[in-house]
């Protein structure tokens, strides 16, 4: 609707531009309606040229136009080879055989280019690329929540997560804050979240962009996350329930990093047998507590005296609660000889 509204004004300029070009000359003047209806007519041409050229890319548009360049410039070369004649022979068969070449040579080169893709032009003229037609970029958007909890490298390292990783400016701003704060707690964050991002730029199978947009009518950095993820297109990673919700609901894709978490933990059955380290005494009489590498909370029964050591146990059963799994075992008593 909004180019058929650019296209009426359009044709309106067109129109009084013609009653205008009718009014430069006194002669004119009396013509002033066949100039209407010329400027009309040549603004509903200039629509309808729009309307059949309404499928051709700008990709297309330029590999035409290599297209005809590289055909011109064959067909000179061989105007100018003497083949035909002299090159400065203007007789009327000279001109047609050189309209005949531009023509035709021009022709090929247009069809060639077109038919061709992005790897014949990489040989052509190297260094040059053209981006995949219709393919969008697979942009992966950080928060400061993601960045310090470090997991997301790991991901990107273990080839789980792939495409170009966009860090907002105001995020790199958040973590230089903690990094500079006087809180131990908040600096000690911070700083490791600049370790993280130094670790993920030099990991060479994802490019790391710093993204300079800003949202100032913004306040809260979590509101610009959610509009530049929008605006991008892009998918958002945060460890911030919050944040994740908020993004949902807006429609905005959304990976929170301890769902992936949950879904990688660890199935275990009943008879499992499970190495760990008993770390504190449980709730209850004699239980000990020890934690697995995912960070599974592990209740051992009768391994209270076990404190501080490694010890073997078998698994009983499990407990899914609002915080996670609580997987609940015996002790395993030590083999007799």
């Amino acid at each position: 609707m909004a180019l058929w509204a650019i296209r009426i004004l359009f044709l309106g300029l067109c129109t009084g531009g013609g009653y205008a070009i009718s009014q430069v000359r006194s002669e004119w003047l009396g013509h002033g309606a066949w100039f209407l209806i010329a400027g009309f007519g040549f603004g509903w041409l200039l629509i309808a040229i729009d309307e059949m050229l309404k499928g051709f890319s700008l990709r297309a548009f330029s590999a035409t136009t290599f297209g005809l360049l590289l055909g011109t410039l064959v067909a000179l070369l061989i105007d100018h080879s003497g083949l035909f004649g002299e090159p400065n022979d203007n007789s009327p068969h000279r001109l047609i055989v050189r309209l005949a070449l531009f023509v035709g040579f021009g022709y090929i080169g247009m069809v060639l280019a077109m038919r061709s893709n992005k790897e014949d032009f990489s040989l052509i003229i190297p260094y040059i690329r053209f981006a995949p037609q219709n393919k969008p970029d697979n942009l992966l958007l950080l928060d400061t929540s993601a960045i310090v909890d470090g997991r997301i490298a790991d991901l990107i390292e273990a080839n789980f997560i792939e495409g170009l990783i966009v860090v907002p400016r105001f995020v790199l701003k958040e973590l230089q804050q903690l990094a500079d704060s006087n809180d131990p707690l908040k600096r000690a964050r911070g700083r490791r979240g600049l370790d993280i991002l130094n670790r993920i730029q030099r990991n060479t199978r994802n490019e790391v962009k710093i993204h300079d947009g800003d949202f100032t009518d913004e306040a809260a950095v979590d509101a610009k996350l959610v509009r530049l993820a929008r605006n991008l297109r892009a998918k958002l990673y945060t460890n911030d329930s919050n944040l994740a919700k908020i993004a949902e609901l807006q429609s905005v894709n959304c990976v929170n990093l301890h769902e992936i978490a949950k879904v990688l933990r660890t199935v275990l059955l009943p008879g499992e047998l499970l190495n760990l380290r008993i770390v504190r005494e449980g709730k209850d009489k004699g239980q000990g507590i020890g934690y697995l590498p995912d960070g599974t909370m592990v209740v051992v029964n009768n391994a209270q005296e076990a404190i501080g050591q490694q010890v073997q146990a078998l698994v009983q059963s499990q407990l899914q609660t609002g915080a996670g799994v609580i997987v609940f075992a015996d002790l395993k008593p030590p083999a007799t000889t």
